[in-house]
Parts: structure tokens; C-alpha cells; sequence
């Protein structure tokens, strides 16, 4: 699927965008909008059709002003983008208080996010290696690295971890609507896609070559597939995977230290 990325943006106008520090300029008659309204209507656009329907042009069209009126308020559809990132992050629910522990608190996060790409998929369409350093993702990511701090990791592993715990969330809510498309798109479940598909590829396998696939496949015959397959069950044991894996390092350097 099409990536939009912003790497080209230049980042010192697009934080000074993103903190409210450079609003373009406003010259001749009173704007009919402003910055909050192109990014709200952005928004509606991308939730609704995906974020290959965002052009400057249609945004225009649906506040009813010129194409050329919308660079009053944004330089380019990059930065437009930027600001729609940013704006979802101001949806997430307020992280937990900070007598909570590091596990339920990143466990909070990491459902956050799953609500959110539930209510805004494009999400998961933007390429953020360098992601726009708005104040919702700045006040994330501080509340994160703060809820590390009673694992006596260092500043620098910390924010490693963070990445690790990104780096799956994105992974598994990309499987997750992958799986929804894929249902609606052939009409079949996954547990039914399955039904058909695997006595197909099991009478082809050798038992002497294949014998894990095999046994794996009776596993999965034998399994709730009503559970195993669901893509919210699929991703809580992820993440637990994840969090076992953090709680073993912080453990290890403790005991190290």
C-alpha cells in the first residue's frame, strides 16, 4: 500500500507548525478557517475514504474555498499530515497515574493505540521514521519514558524499549486490519478461509520434510480457532511476549548491577 512519509519536510517549520509557533501568513481579507478546521476536515476525509484520498485540492472542496486558500493555512499535504498525526495522538486517553507499574502501564498504552488505529486505520499507512515532534507525541512519549523510571533502566534503554514496544504495536495492528480486510474482501473468516486451506496444503506435505508444519497444523485443527484467530486475542499475547521480554532485561540488569 501507498506510504505518505514527511522525511522530505523541513523540521524546524514543521515544529514550529506543530507548536502553533508559525502560523502562515494573513494577509488580505479575514481567513474563513483556520489551521484546526483543515485538519479536522482532513481527518473526516482520511477516516472515511483513506489517506490516498488526501490532496490539498480536496480538502478545498470540502470546506467550500480554493485550492490555493489551503496553503494560507499549511505549506504542503506533508505538513498537513504532520498535523492529522499529531491531533489523533490528542485523542489517547491521559496515561495512568505514576504509582502504576511499568507492565500495566505500557499495557495501557499499547490498548490506546489499538483503539485508536480502530478508529483512525490510515494510521498505519504513514511512514513516521522520523515522525513530526508535535506537543501530543512529545507528551506520549515523556509519559512513557516516565512510567520506565521505576525499572532503574538508563535513560538511553528506556527509549530502546519504548521502540521495541512500537515496533510490535505496528506490526500487530497492520496484521489486524490486514485480517479484517481480508474477510471483507473474500467473504471468508479466517477459521473458514483455514478450513479449506489446510487440508489442501497438508496432503502435500512429506512427513519425513515437513514433520513440524504437520504437527502444527494438528495443533491448529484441534485449537478454538474462534480464539486463536482473533486478531484482539492474537495481539494480547503478543504484547505480553513483549512485556516478559522487557521484564527479563530489566531483571538482567539488575542483577548485573
Amino acid at each position: 500500500m501507498t506510504k505518505d512519509t514527511t522525511v522530505g519536510v523541513d523540521p524546524k517549520r514543521s515544529i514550529d507548525l506543530l507548536w502553533g509557533d508559525a502560523e502562515p501568513g494573513r494577509r488580505g481579507p479575514k481567513p474563513r478557517h483556520s489551521v484546526d478546521k483543515v485538519v479536522e476536515a482532513a481527518i473526516a476525509v482520511a477516516d472515511a475514504e483513506g489517506l490516498t484520498a488526501i490532496s490539498v485540492r480536496r480538502i478545498a472542496l470540502e470546506l467550500g474555498v480554493s485550492a490555493m486558500s489551503i496553503y494560507t493555512y499549511v505549506p504542503s499535504k506533508a505538513e498537513l499530515v504532520e498535523l492529522m498525526f499529531d491531533r489523533v495522538l490528542g485523542e489517547m486517553a491521559a496515561p495512568p497515574s505514576a504509582d502504576v507499574g511499568w507492565r500495566e502501564a505500557l499495557t495501557d498504552v499499547a490498548r490506546e493505540r489499538w483503539r485508536m488505529s480502530e478508529r483512525h486505520p490510515w494510521m498505519l499507512d504513514l511512514a513516521m521514521h522520523r515522525p513530526p515532534l508535535g506537543p501530543n507525541l512529545v507528551r506520549r512519549h515523556e509519559s512513557a519514558l516516565g512510567a520506565l523510571d521505576s525499572t532503574g533502566l538508563d535513560d538511553l534503554t528506556k527509549d530502546l524499549v519504548i521502540d521495541v514496544l512500537h515496533n510490535f504495536l505496528l506490526g500487530a495492528l497492520k496484521q489486524a486490519r490486514d485480517a479484517r480486510e481480508a474477510e471483507q474482501l473474500s467473504g471468508l473468516t479466517d477459521e473458514q478461509w483455514f478450513a479449506v486451506a489446510e487440508p489442501a496444503i497438508t496432503a502435500r506435505l512429506d512427513p519425513a520434510r515437513f514433520p513440524h508444519l504437520l504437527r502444527l497444523s494438528e495443533a491448529w485443527r484441534a485449537a478454538d480457532k474462534s480464539v486463536v484467530a482473533d486478531p484482539l486475542w492474537r495481539f494480547g499475547f503478543g504484547l505480553n511476549v513483549v512485556l516478559d521480554g522487557i521484564e527479563a532485561l530489566i531483571a538482567a540488569r539488575r542483577a548485573a548491577a
